[in-house]
């Protein structure tokens, strides 16, 4: 039994794995988080006390990260500003917390030799053709789009180096869209979804020809926790779950699995610099560590997930009208 520090581990990705720890290992947790709009204290309710510590802070406190770190065995850092329209609006929060925290962490994991695993995205390598067969590997070079992806390269590229340059005993994960439980409503399916439990007509940027990869959160997790288990200490590992889809396809199944008519959106205005395809290989990670995604159904997982939102109003309609008020601003 050891201590995981998880930054970020109020927010969607981060909570999630903070249960998947409970629920598969003897390990006590600390989690790091901000509580901005998109850490939500209430993800962790009812969690036990004697395994589960919530540390309200700032990745960028070098003092508390330090405290903090030395405190724990594993660090793995899942906080992080992550809204694509959000960092298009103001980009200066994604340097902060996507720059500068990954430093601070990095330099007390040094300090400390502690093993760090750091999360990110499959945003950092830009987009693919839409009639492209190929697919994001661990070498495909990094061509970000819009200042979060870019925070998030940058980022990745410092855990690099101080691998390199000091020793750091770290691993990196890229993966693809997560979806699942407490997920925050700014997001495309939860967005969604919520929209239709309050009667308004979802909205689809441009033609929503746009393909994701979608894995379910709890596969996301697992794969993780094999990659700090297992993984080659330097090395990147993507995740993903041959889950392509358009958006266009997912805001029509969410319509299906809701009972409304399946052409029941209205399309707004793309956003700038929109990438087009995302598509994970993630052969190095199956034939290395033999993991495998356990969501394979995309339509069972996307309803189960649905029943989550229905089930679970008190803990998003607080986040909704903020949210929505945000969006109609810029009529989308």
């Amino acid at each position: 039994m050891g201590t995981y520090l998880v930054t970020g581990g109020a927010g969607f990705i981060g909570t999630n794995f903070v249960r998947h720890l409970l629920d598969h290992t003897e390990h006590r947790v600390i989690v790091l988080d901000a509580l901005t709009y998109a850490g939500n204290k209430a993800s962790l309710e009812g969690l036990p006390a004697d395994r589960v510590s919530l540390v309200v802070g700032n990745v960028c406190d070098a003092d508390l990260v330090d405290r903090l770190v030395a405190d724990s065995d594993v660090v793995v850092h899942f906080a992080a500003e992550s809204h694509n329209d959000n960092s298009l609006n103001d980009p200066s929060p994604f340097i902060q917390t996507n720059l500068v925290g990954t430093f601070t962490l990095l330099q007390a994991v040094r300090k400390h030799d502690k093993r760090y695993h750091h999360i990110s995205t499959d945003e950092v390598y830009g987009d693919l053709e839409l009639d492209d067969p190929e697919r994001f590997h661990e070498t495909t070079p990094y061509n970000p789009s819009s200042p979060y992806s870019s925070s998030k390269a940058g980022s990745d590229l410092l855990v690099r180096a101080w691998v390199r340059s000091f020793g750091v005993r770290a691993t990196i994960s890229n993966c693809s869209n997560n979806y699942g439980p407490f997920q925050h409503v700014e997001k495309f399916i939860p967005r969604q979804v919520t929209n239709l439990i309050d009667g308004v007509r979802p909205k689809l940027y441009g033609a929503g020809q746009n393909v994701r990869d979608w894995i379910h959160v709890d596969d996301h997790n697992a794969a993780v926790l094999r990659i700090i288990e297992s993984g080659r200490l330097g090395e990147t590992y993507l995740i993903g779950a041959d889950g392509e889809k358009n958006n266009k396809d997912v805001i029509e199944l969410i319509l299906q699995l809701m009972g409304q008519p399946a052409d029941a959106y209205d399309h707004v205005n793309d956003r700038p610099g929109h990438d087009m395809r995302y598509a994970i290989d993630s052969t190095k990670l199956r034939t290395e560590l033999g993991w495998q995604p356990r969501f394979r159904d995309f339509e069972a997982g996307l309803a189960a997930t649905i029943d989550w939102y229905r089930a679970n109003e008190a803990w998003w309609r607080p986040m909704k009208e903020a949210t929505e008020a945000k969006y109609a601003r810029t009529g989308q």
